[in-house]
């Protein structure tokens, strides 16, 4: 859900400080030693959001959370860019939402609104870069693009340039959209992603 440098799993700001069990030892105590249920999550996210919460679906008791390293989040999750808010795709990418707070904590939505303005730039710049031929500098405009936090926006611009309604997602950019379509660019920052 969140890639970058040493960021959140789940919400993508803030750093990684904290292992979370995925699924929470209260509920799966054979799983506390299992690596694959270990996720790097901030602080805020393990103790203050998710701590014991692990909902299930009523039908099956299949795990409502999305984990990452196993399933596509884009699948689950539209980020809404104008908005800098999720649209549940899924009754698991609601769940994250709620769980996580991921539209009701007012630092995730507005930081979502920096890293929008800002990854706008970072296109920006890798296009000009490019176009002088210093590849080298292009370069480390797409290695700090993705290693920023919330780099999700940007995963999720990209994503969304492809939609057939795009001219109405980037209504007004039609300039970042049509630097998003750029094969050259696309090939230069998803090779990183």
């Amino acid at each position: 859900m969140a890639p970058g440098h040493e960021r959140c799993i789940y919400c993508g700001d803030g750093q990684g400080t904290d292992i979370d069990h995925f699924e929470p030892k209260s509920l799966a105590p054979l799983r506390t030693f299992d690596w694959l249920n270990h996720l790097l999550a901030c602080s805020y996210c393990n103790s203050n959001q998710k701590r014991n919460k692990f909902p299930r679906a009523e039908e099956d008791g299949s795990p409502l959370l999305l984990d990452p390293t196993l399933q596509d989040p884009l699948n689950h999750l539209r980020l809404v860019l104008p908005l800098c808010t999720y649209k549940s795709l899924t009754a698991q990418g609601a769940a994250c939402i709620e769980v996580f707070g991921l539209n009701t904590r007012g630092v995730l939505v507005e930081g979502r609104r920096t890293a929008y303005g800002t990854a706008k730039q970072s296109v920006e710049l890798w296009r000009i870069a490019t176009d002088r031929g210093q590849h080298g500098k292009a370069a480390e405009v797409v290695r700090i693009a993705w290693n920023r936090p919330l780099a999700d926006v940007l995963a999720s611009m990209f994503h969304q340039s492809g939609h057939p309604a795009a001219d109405l997602l980037f209504d007004g950019e039609e300039e970042t959209l049509g630097l998003l379509r750029d094969q050259g660019l696309r090939a230069a920052f998803l090779s990183r992603a």
